[in-house]
């Protein structure tokens, strides 16, 4: 018999052991203690504070509430996400495309399902560099075949990934997508912090296995191996 695989320095938190809140028109699971959710060994991973995987169900959303101080991420996995907010800005931000919000001194908005189908997505909040600050949003669209086999730079708070949405965070959000067979690796710097979560597929991280919509933290001061055993949707946040 096989061992197990075992590495510290890989924390696997697999999609069932994640917090999980059903409130009919929103199927949430949550990597780190969120709401009523909570775990005192999963507070957050350095500036990684959130990471929803959310399932909103047609024609329903969230209504205008206010967030401060907070780069919240929203990167949409199928549907649509209309975004509304109290600076004037509405967009819809569809499957494969990315969403940022700086919070800054605080913003209202809503987000809203408005198509026929569900709309799955994953929210993340990292926290920001400074407090404070005029609040902001912006939306762009990442074609999937730009990301084969590779990490592309969605969202970023470092001047020199200029084609990157601009958050306010010492944190990049990469994604790529991987044919089975294929791998990539992704060096995690000393100090820092990164997690990753396969939207679809199944992968290995290291040869540790990880079935889709699983958490993986990582630790920093390493280069790991990200092989996909499945065709695979990888987002990976890296941050201090």
């Amino acid at each position: 018999m096989t061992a197990p695989v075992i590495d510290k320095a890989i924390d696997r938190r697999s999609f069932e052991s994640l917090g999980h809140a059903n409130h009919g028109w929103l199927d949430a699971r949550h990597h780190f203690s969120f709401a009523n959710y909570y775990d005192p060994a999963r507070m957050g991973w350095g500036a990684i504070r959130v990471w929803n995987d959310d399932v909103i169900a047609p024609n329903a959303g969230f209504p205008p509430h206010p967030h401060a101080d907070m780069e919240i991420i929203t990167y949409v996995r199928t549907g649509a996400i209309t975004h509304q907010d109290s600076m004037g800005n509405v967009g819809r931000t569809a499957a494969g495309d990315v969403q940022v919000m700086s919070a800054g001194s605080g913003v209202r908005h809503a987000e809203y399902n408005l198509e026929a189908e569900p709309t799955t997505l994953f929210q993340i909040w990292i926290e920001p560099r400074s407090r404070g600050g005029q609040p902001s949003w912006g939306a762009k669209p990442f074609p999937k075949g730009e990301r084969s086999g590779k990490f592309v730079t969605l969202a970023s708070g470092f001047e020199e990934d200029g084609d990157s949405l601009r958050i306010r965070a010492d944190a990049r959000v990469l994604g790529a997508t991987l044919r089975a067979g294929e791998s990539l690796t992704h060096s995690v710097g000393a100090g820092r912090h990164a997690y990753l979560v396969p939207a679809t597929g199944r992968i290995e991280i290291d040869g540790m296995p990880f079935a889709a919509r699983d958490g993986a933290a990582l630790s920093g001061g390493r280069t790991v191996t990200i092989t996909a055993i499945e065709d695979a949707e990888i987002v990976l946040v890296d941050a201090a």
